[in-house]
């Protein structure tokens, strides 16, 4: 879980943390300038280091909207490594964990001259198992049989690895079917009692982590640390009372997520596929084939319980005692075979950690489907998430400030939480209320962009609104003609697959430019083919929206189709309107609004990611002109000039460019 830079430390006190050295060391003259050759000053990178040392020294919670450019890496790594505390810092992606320990961490080293212990936390799926490797390669099993090939890069890279880490592997797709199969998964794992134990890749990390001064981690194996030890099973991380929450309006969705219960047919599969592992290794003959006969029972058990639930929205609430009776049925009969594999598993011969979890395992499965189906909980919405090869049973927490002040703020001496979207209405009270964060220590640090004269925002005021039905051939035709102003270069943002499908098939074939669709290839390979492909025009949905980061005339166009309003149908976003409801507000203009001005604030970020970069932002939601909550949104995002003719924005890419400094 982790990778390690070491050096010994040398004692460093809270009360040494001298404000004026960390401003002096982000100053204009300052060893960093000649360090690090891209350094310039920025005061407000200079007074959100303050504000963290601050925080660290008096302890406490600080809020910060840090506008692109401002340099909030460095201002918060730089006094968190003059704490001399250990701190964890939890990151959006893993591709910023790697750009944190990969460059940010070096460059700072070499610049601060401070010895300090730095390492980088993943999630054990991440991880090779050394056990479980050997096994596999005996007798490999390929459901795909283009999976083969990749099998042998991983032998490749297996035979080489000093940290096992995947994402070391050379060209292999983000989902690999035997990888799972391969990877050091808690669930698998038999601790001190596996003959691999002293070599594994997670024991060696975890030493290194338990001796780290910065620990990298994301926001997804933050998580997995408090839900383990919320049920006392130990912990993920070592011991920390000093955390930095980077990408911090990420976070209700992942709390949401960890905090709330799922049952899917997928994790039926995945306990089905182990179960089937641990009997071939320890009993023999009649015994294992009965122990299959009673798996492919509860495969077969619970693929007819799950299909039961298909055939409504993809996405609906499921509400207290209101199963058919041949869904009762079904699920009665379920729990009735995950009971007889428990009792298949106890009569192995030889139990041990593995088959103990096992059966733990599918004890929790049960309690989990109970609890779901249930939907007893007021403070819980139950709802079903469908899928094109799964169905998933969910109960998500409507609220989780209480868990996050439970389990995270009451708990740690300072957090400091950062992102370039927190405010909306110039105000952190929205993100404040939430989340639980105390709103009295916060600040809001503009961007050193000039985006009055690097950027245009056009607003087509002239298109219909979004329900109406001549929408959407209207705005494919406006995007065509923005496509034709800015010569391609451009992301088309959507709010939904079926808008960005019509336009998809009314491009194929008929624009000029280089087109790139979301689903046609994986996320990382589109945006590597965008930023190779001269006048590319990529059609992405809600993952391109944050985390993307394209500099340069490459990328001079965003368009976005709608206002990103989540739909109020959604179980769990009707579940929380509700909520604000019954406590005198409005659900709309306390809850869908806001959300929605975060989402665009993150969607307009992909553009200006430079002091040279320029280019259009367009909306073609004209609720933003025409709607009172517009000006909310406009209100909101950077200070764009702001024009409703299309004209000027030919005009602006007309324009000669302006020379580079």
């Amino acid at each position: 879980m982790t990778e390690s830079t070491s050096l010994s430390p040398p004692k460093r006190e809270l009360d040494r943390l001298d404000v004026d050295h960390v401003r002096e060391l982000l100053g204009e003259g300052s060893p960093l300038e000649t360090a690090l050759p891209a350094f310039e000053y920025r005061r407000s990178q200079q007074d959100m280091a303050a504000a963290v040392a601050e925080a660290f020294r008096d302890g406490g919670e600080l809020l910060v909207e840090a506008g692109t450019g401002t340099g909030k890496t460095l201002a918060y790594l730089i006094p968190a490594v003059l704490s001399g505390q250990r701190v964890v810092v939890s990151t959006g992606t893993k591709n910023l964990q790697e750009q944190l320990f990969y460059k940010d961490i070096p460059l700072l080293r070499k610049a601060m001259k401070v010895p300090f212990t730095a390492c980088l936390m993943k999630g054990r799926g991440n991880y090779l198992c050394l056990t479980r490797h050997a096994q596999f390669a005996m007798q490999p099993n390929f459901r795909q049989f283009q999976e083969a090939s990749h099998f042998d890069t991983v032998e490749r890279w297996a035979g080489i690895t000093k940290t096992g880490d995947r994402a070391e592997i050379p060209g292999i797709p983000d989902r690999l079917d035997f990888w799972k199969g391969i990877s050091a998964r808690s669930e698998n794992c038999t601790g001190r009692d596996c003959s691999e134990f002293e070599r594994c890749y997670v024991t060696k990390i975890r030493q290194r982590a338990a001796e780290s001064d910065i620990i990298i981690v994301n926001h997804h194996l933050l998580f997995a640390d408090l839900m383990v030890r919320a049920g006392s099973y130990g912990e993920v991380l070592p011991e920390y009372d000093y955390l930095i929450l980077d990408e911090f309006h990420q976070i209700e969705d992942v709390a949401t997520q960890y905090f709330g219960l799922i049952v899917s047919n997928v994790r039926v599969e995945d306990l089905v596929r182990d179960c089937e592992e641990a009997w071939k290794t320890r009993a023999h003959g009649k015994r294992v084939s009965q122990a299959q006969l009673q798996l492919r029972r509860l495969r077969n058990s619970g693929l007819e319980l799950f299909e039961s639930f298909r055939g409504r929205d993809e996405r609906y609430r499921l509400e207290p005692k209101a199963l058919m009776p041949a869904q009762e049925r079904l699920r009665d009969s379920f729990v009735k075979e995950l009971a007889k594999v428990r009792s298949e598993l106890s009569g192995i011969p030889t139990p041990d950690e593995v088959t103990v979890s096992l059966s733990r395992r599918a004890s929790e499965i049960e309690m989990d489907l109970l609890s779901i189906l249930a939907a007893s909980d007021p403070e819980a919405v139950s709802w079903c998430d469908q899928r094109e090869r799964s169905v998933a049973l969910r109960s998500s927490p409507i609220h989780v400030a209480p868990f996050l002040q439970a389990s995270l703020f009451e708990r740690k001496h300072a957090v400091v939480m950062t992102s370039a979207t927190l405010a909306v209405d110039d105000s952190f009270e929205y993100m404040g209320s939430r989340l639980g964060v105390a709103t009295d220590r916060c600040m809001t640090l503009p961007s050193p962009f000039d985006y009055r004269e690097q950027a245009l925002l056009y607003v087509a005021r002239h298109l219909p609104p979004p329900r109406e039905k001549a929408f959407m051939d209207e705005a494919i035709a406006e995007i065509r003609s923005l496509l034709a102003a800015s010569r391609g270069r451009a992301f088309v943002l959507f709010t939904s697959f079926q808008n960005l499908r019509a336009t998809k098939r009314a491009f194929e074939g008929n624009l000029p430019y280089p087109l790139l669709v979301h689903g046609d290839a994986p996320r990382g390979e589109l945006l590597e083919r965008f930023r190779e492909t001269p006048g590319a025009v990529l059609l992405g949905t809600s993952s391109f929206w944050e985390g993307v980061d394209v500099m340069g005339e490459q990328l001079s166009c965003v368009i976005v189709d709608k206002l990103p309003f989540a739909v109020p149908g959604d179980p769990l976003v009707s579940a929380r309107i509700d909520l604000v409801a019954s406590s005198g507000g409005n659900g709309f203009a306390d809850y869908q609004v806001p959300m929605a001005i975060l989402s665009l604030k993150q969607g307009f970020g992909r553009l200006i990611r430079s002091k040279t970069d320029r280019g259009v932002v367009a909306i073609l939601d004209s609720r933003v002109a025409n709607m009172g909550y517009g000006k909310r949104f406009l209100s909101s995002l950077p200070p764009y000039r702001l024009t409703y003719d299309r004209r000027d924005v030919t005009s602006f890419f007309e324009a000669p460019r302006a020379p580079s400094a």
